[in-house]
């Protein structure tokens, strides 16, 4: 029968159900499948054939969600075809679950969106690659814990053993094996005749039977089994795979589990509850105060680091060290020192400086990015966080060589990360407003979403529980997935774990719950609203969602356009920088809130920092002052900046302590010879010779007022000021070396580019395009033709005719408007097909509509191969 005849006839392949697809059915394929698409396949059956191989049938499964993992996997046990109303069967089961006949047909769709199933209703078919992966196997046990057919353990069974099961269990005897096996298949599918015989089994049969049901579906016998073992054996209830190996029939599971393929179907996502619930002004404010103090955090990390950070690690990285010392300067945990050390770094504000003696230091990006506005700077911060690979919860463990991972090193990039802290804060905005989830169901919601990989071709669902051996056996195969949690599992959970955490400390949640700018960032919609507020921790507020496509990032654009709008709304929140401090006679400095940036900068040359919170206390020492004589600042200087910042008058210790500082600071003068001490008080210097504390500078009177070190000015700077001296270094003209605190910069550097999971999800363009190609690809390669004068070209092979007969077919065709099919090869050699409609023929060109390309293009004739006419009524 032609398709002429009937156009609906049911595709008999892949290729075929693609054909019978509209360009918006092939276009979600492509986004869902996006390594199809790379690179472009040349047609349809191309574009078939690669959706069919292992590596990409296995990253779709992957990313199905559980109950479209389910369906698959009742494919896989289902017969080949199977139709609409079987696979209802073994999802729903014989009760009919209502959940699963309602999420079923969403289910199918998606499977069929993917290629992963093709065919009507009446005849579905799983792609053969994935019954592959996913049919049982003893090697490889399928998650709905069923074993193989009838038909598949008898297949090395004598027929003579079949017949005497078959007269055993009761059934008329046959005259050969395949009928005999599917006799007793229909006994075993027959709802009635099954209940008999088993209403007949002894009790200890029945409870090996409930061991064996949900899998695992083997167990080992002796070679004298049991009699309750006995009587399943000669009724095929149990059947023999290997000496001493029995297992348990799908069929009989199936009548069993009352026709399900799975424990428990799982056809609805579960809900994300909410542990908490505050009040949405009380929630933005915690998370603004959280923003600002993650700016902080940061800029003290880099100051900290300011005249160049710790060295780097041969292998990479920052040593344990290090990383200890960072988190007692941050006051913080090691693994939150390692989140903002990796922060800085992903945003680009830090890198190692590429020197001989490498070390870690801020980068030119960072001088720009102080200058920013608060609220600009925080979603830089963050905007870096979410597109980040890098994942610093993973510091301190283990590599798959078993080498410690260490902050800034290598081996910290899992291309999940993206798209797991997206989904978490995506599943946070679907909360109420103000509602803080519990981290359970979040996870428990995620896992739904996507299955944990495990089992042993490289994913599954989860594992048949009840797995235990038959009584009497010498146990079991152990089938039936990990005995711990899957990596794939351990690693999403944990990155979604550490996601609610980050995202509390940098401020995109507050009190748990999502903040309003939080919902900007990654563009989500309005909040809804709660019928209570209540602030405690008693008040569950389910939510459920439909099982739905799980979103996918924001595209650059759009991730540009949410965080610009997420900045505007934190910045009225954020607190506005003073210009004052208040002074105490203690020699203490409380700035009640952040301070603007010269302030700043100044005192914390001027003062050291002596405790943190809501406000900063700071204090002033004869070493703080002396750091800012250092620095090129003279008295007066001081007097006039604490004079100016201050609500209060400056106190007399305070200022009395300025004034002796500057009087001693630069009475010594240290220059180098390997370097010297000058002074012109020589009761000064011998005061300096006779203390004991001098003895390990090497110093010696070369004049009066001059004294010669062994130790380098660097060194005697320090020894005389841990004496009490207030010396200052001098170059060698003479004059006072200014001691700034020269900041060590690395050259410019670019952020790490994140490691993606996979080909990126191509965009409206590229797919039209690729479409577009695809089509006509198709049409090249299955348009009917006529044979041509070199002869008929078997499939895939180009046209081969003459430059004469070329040309007289070309130019016949300008005549009458038909179409042709040629063979083209480019300037670089590739060759291809393509159908065109002649339009010119002139100067040894032809002018054409190229249906490959879609558009009318110009060929030279040298470089047609040859060329064939269209099948009548194909043009």
């Amino acid at each position: 029968m032609s398709t002429e005849e009937h156009p609906a006839a049911a595709p008999r392949s892949l290729a075929e159900a693609l054909r019978g697809r509209d360009d918006v059915s092939l276009a979600a394929l492509l986004r869902s499948r996006p390594d199809l698409i790379t690179p472009v396949p040349t047609d349809l059956t191309q574009l078939a054939t690669r959706a069919g191989t292992r590596a990409s049938v296995v990253r779709a499964l992957e990313r199905l969600d559980r109950f479209a993992l389910q369906t698959a996997q009742a494919l896989a046990v289902a017969a080949d075809p199977a139709s609409y109303e079987e696979l209802l069967g073994l999802l729903a089961g014989d009760d009919g679950d209502p959940a699963v006949c309602a999420a079923l047909p969403h289910a199918l769709g998606g499977l069929r969106e993917q290629a992963l199933v093709w065919g009507g209703d009446d005849r579905l078919r799983l792609v053969r690659t994935a019954r592959e992966l996913l049919a049982p196997s003893p090697q490889h046990p399928s998650p709905t814990g069923l074993g193989p057919t009838v038909r598949e353990a008898t297949a090395g069974m004598s027929p003579g053993r079949i017949q005497e099961i078959v007269a055993t269990a009761g059934l008329p005897s046959t005259h050969d094996s395949v009928s005999a096996v599917a006799s007793l298949t229909a006994l075993f599918n027959d709802p009635a005749r099954m209940s008999a015989l088993l209403d007949e089994a002894p009790a200890e049969s029945v409870e090996v039977l409930e061991r064996l049901v949900w899998g695992p579906p083997y167990g080992q016998v002796t070679a004298d089994p049991a009699p309750r073992l006995r009587w399943l054996l000669d009724r095929g209830l149990l059947l023999p795979t290997a000496p001493g190996t029995v297992v348990l029939p799908r069929e009989v599971a199936l009548r069993l589990r009352a026709g399900r393929a799975h424990r428990t179907p799982e056809p609805v996502p579960p809900p994300v509850e909410a542990a908490a619930t505050h009040r949405p002004q009380v929630v933005d404010a915690t998370a603004a105060g959280q923003a600002y103090t993650a700016l902080s955090t940061v800029e003290e990390l880099l100051k900290d680091w300011h005249e160049g950070g710790p060295a780097v690690l041969r292998a990479g990285g920052l040593s344990v060290r290090d990383l200890k010392r960072t988190a007692t300067a941050l006051d913080v945990t090691e693994p939150v020192a390692a989140f903002w050390v990796e922060l800085a770094y992903t945003a680009g504000l830090l890198a190692s400086d590429g020197e001989a003696d490498e070390r870690y230091a801020a980068t030119p990006a960072y001088d720009e990015w102080r200058e920013r506005p608060a609220a600009e700077r925080w979603a830089h911060l963050v905007t870096a966080w979410l597109a980040a690979t890098r994942t610093p919860g993973l510091v301190g463990g283990r590599d798959a060589k078993d080498r410690t991972l260490s902050a800034l090193g290598p081996g910290l990039d899992r291309s999940a990360a993206p798209e797991v802290r997206h989904r978490v804060l995506t599943l946070l905005a679907g909360l109420p407003e103000g509602a803080a989830p519990a981290p359970e169901s979040v996870l428990a919601r995620l896992r739904w979403e996507r299955p944990p990989r495990g089992g042993g071709r490289g994913f599954a669902g989860p594992a048949p529980s009840g797995a235990e051996g038959a009584p009497g056996a010498r146990g079991s195969s152990g089938v039936g997935g990990s005995s711990g949690p899957a990596e794939g599992e351990d690693l999403r959970a944990r990155i979604a774990r550490w996601t609610l955490s980050e995202a509390e400390m940098l401020g995109i949640t507050g009190r748990g719950a999502l903040s309003a700018h939080g919902r900007a960032l990654i563009g989500a919609p309005a909040a809804r609203h709660p019928e209570a507020e209540p602030e405690g921790p008693g008040d569950k507020l389910p939510v459920r969602h439909r099982p739905a496509p799980v979103p996918t990032p924001l595209s650059p654009a759009e991730q540009a356009t949410a965080t610009a709008a997420a900045a505007r709304l934190l910045a009225p929140l954020l607190p506005e920088p003073l210009d004052h401090v208040l002074l105490q006679a203690d020699l203490t400095a409380v700035a009640p809130g952040p301070l603007e940036r010269p302030l700043a900068d100044m005192l914390e040359v001027l003062a050291d920092v002596e405790s943190k919170g809501g406000a900063t206390v700071y204090r002033f020492t004869p070493g703080s002052v002396r750091r800012a004589l250092d620095a090129g600042q003279a008295a007066s200087d001081l007097h006039a900046f604490l004079a100016a910042h201050s609500r209060t008058p400056v106190p007399q210790p305070l200022a009395y302590l300025i004034d002796d500082v500057a009087r001693r600071h630069g009475h010594l003068r240290v220059g180098a010879a390997s370097a010297y001490v000058r002074c012109d008080d020589d009761a000064v210097l011998s005061e300096i010779l006779a203390d004991r504390r001098a003895a390990g500078l090497g110093l010696r009177r070369l004049a009066p007022t001059v004294l010669a070190a062994q130790a380098g000015p660097a060194g005697l700077l320090e020894g005389l000021r841990a004496m009490g001296f207030a010396p200052a270094a001098e170059s060698a003209e003479g004059d006072v070396v200014i001691a700034r605190a020269d900041a060590h910069r690395t050259p410019p550097r670019t952020p790490p580019a994140p490691v993606p999971e996979g080909p990126p999800v191509p965009d409206d363009t590229l797919l039209t395009a690729a479409l577009r190609a695809v089509r006509a690809g198709d049409l090249a390669s299955t348009t009917p033709r006529r044979p041509a004068a070199g002869g008929d070209p078997g499939r895939g092979e180009l046209p081969r005719t003459t430059t004469a007969e070329t040309l007289a077919t070309v130019q016949a065709a300008v005549l009458t408007g038909e179409a042709l099919w040629i063979g083209y090869v480019n300037a670089e050699g590739g060759a291809s097909q393509r159908v065109i409609a002649p339009v010119r023929v002139e100067g040894g060109f032809v002018t054409a509509y190229d249906h490959t390309a879609d558009e009318v293009r110009t060929y030279p004739l040298h470089r047609i191969t040859g060329v064939a006419e269209l099948a009548d009524g194909q043009d």
